[in-house]
């Protein structure tokens, strides 16, 4: 699933690309009958809603919140696209054809990631934003921009980690609201971080020496400093080389991040520890009903 520094990338891209344009166009085919009286994309009956809300608007902007990215469009009106498991926003010339949305031949955006369809904006500029979701979960509807507080998919969200405001002080006291909580668990819960996945909170966590299953009220300070630092870093430092791309995640020009290269400790059961002058081996367990990747040794 993309986590902050995918989203970040989706929406620093697309503020470039598509700021100032107007929708003049929006086509989908998503049609699930799980989602029927949902207020989303999926649900058949909400489209038209939808449509009508965004069509012949432009686009003030595109920003991220935890994992969603939202493009604020004229007249009030925010789009949240969170992309969930392998979904991801890809903005090129598109050409719609035997129902298919076809990308230019040899570009990024042909890679066979991209090629799962389901939304389409079409815009003033003759270019087309559209959505590759290989196995439908991604989740988009409309709301009042100046109702963002009272959306439920939002209002709850903890702090963001790349913010100022976001303090060590402030660390400690989001993680002890569950003090009891497996570590890996707490720094992935939405409600007390914001943003931070599976591939991120094992990456800090092998970085802090911290064993992912240990109760957040156990850890050491010195420990928990180090956490708090070494997500701080390991989110600036993905960002900077365009998110992970372990998966299906691609950038709004069809590339793949880099941060797949940097992992120390993600998807790497069986290798030798990467840490100065540790013999320990990558093992993994489950935390919370979640894959966990550590080493055995100097994360015990």
């Amino acid at each position: 699933m993309p986590e902050l520094p995918e989203a970040q990338t989706t929406a620093s891209i697309l503020n470039k690309k598509i700021k100032g344009l107007r929708i003049l166009d929006v086509w989908t085919d998503y049609n699930s009958a799980f989602n029927k009286g949902k207020n989303n994309i999926k649900d058949k009956s909400y489209f038209p809603y939808f449509k009508k809300e965004v069509l012949n608007k432009e686009v003030l902007g595109v920003t991220r919140r935890a994992k969603n990215v939202l493009i604020n469009v004229s007249c009030g009106k925010t789009i949240l696209v969170h992309m969930k498991m392998t979904g991801h926003l890809l903005y090129g010339k598109y050409k719609f054809e035997n129902g298919k949305w076809l990308p230019p031949k040899g570009s990024s955006l042909s890679d066979p990631y991209n090629r799962f369809i389901h939304l389409a904006f079409n815009f003033s500029n003759k270019n087309t934003l559209v959505l590759s979701d290989a196995r439908k979960f991604a989740k988009v509807f409309v709301f009042d921009t100046d109702k963002i507080n009272k959306i439920p998919d939002l209002m709850k969200l903890g702090p963001e980690p790349l913010e100022k405001s976001f303090t060590y002080k402030v660390f400690k006291e989001r993680l002890y609201k569950k003090p009891k909580g497996k570590i890996k668990t707490v720094i992935m819960d939405q409600t007390i971080i914001a943003g931070i996945g599976n591939i991120y909170s094992d990456e800090a966590l092998w970085y802090s020496s911290i064993y992912p299953a240990m109760r957040a009220k156990d850890i050491s300070e010195e420990k928990l400093k180090l956490l708090y630092k070494n997500i701080v870093k390991i989110l600036k430092e993905s960002i900077k080389v365009g998110g992970d791309s372990m998966s299906d995640y691609r950038n709004p020009l069809g590339e793949k991040g880099g941060y797949q290269k940097l992992h120390k400790v993600y998807r790497k059961i069986g290798e030798k520890c990467k840490m100065k002058g540790c013999n320990g081996i990558v093992r993994r367990i489950k935390v919370g009903g979640r894959s966990a990747h550590f080493c055995d040794v100097h994360q015990k």
